[in-house]
């Protein structure tokens, strides 16, 4: 049965985008070993923290697209929670990620920086 959208409350309309949201993530994601291709992550290593969509793992890289060098968080959690930083610096291409130089890594729940600040 299809639902007339035009007389959806907004509150309705909101649910019926965040369904299809659900729907299109799960058919533009897949698992390989822990890590979800198609997700947003965040990547911390010894020496920087990358945030970008994870599009391609291998043996030994993580392949990134749409990706940023965080130069400062500002407070961990709050970056986190709030997806708030103080310096972005945009990559302009893909970003291969060396696996041994991870130290830990995040699903990333906001939009991904597209502007240097």
């Amino acid at each position: 049965m299809e639902k007339n959208l035009n007389k959806l409350s907004f509150q309705e309309l909101k649910k019926e985008v965040e369904n299809l949201e659900k729907k299109k993530e799960k058919a533009t994601t897949k698992n390989v070993g822990v890590w979800q291709i198609g997700k947003n992550y965040v990547i911390r290593t010894v020496t920087m923290i990358n945030i970008g969509r994870l599009v391609n793992v291998t043996e030994e890289e993580l392949i990134l697209e749409d990706a940023s060098w965080i130069a400062d968080t500002g407070r961990w959690m709050n970056f986190l929670k709030d997806g708030k930083y103080d310096e972005c610096e945009p990559f302009q291409d893909q970003v291969i990620v060396g696996r041994k130089s991870l130290i830990d890594a995040t699903i990333w729940r906001h939009k991904l920086p597209t502007q240097q600040k």
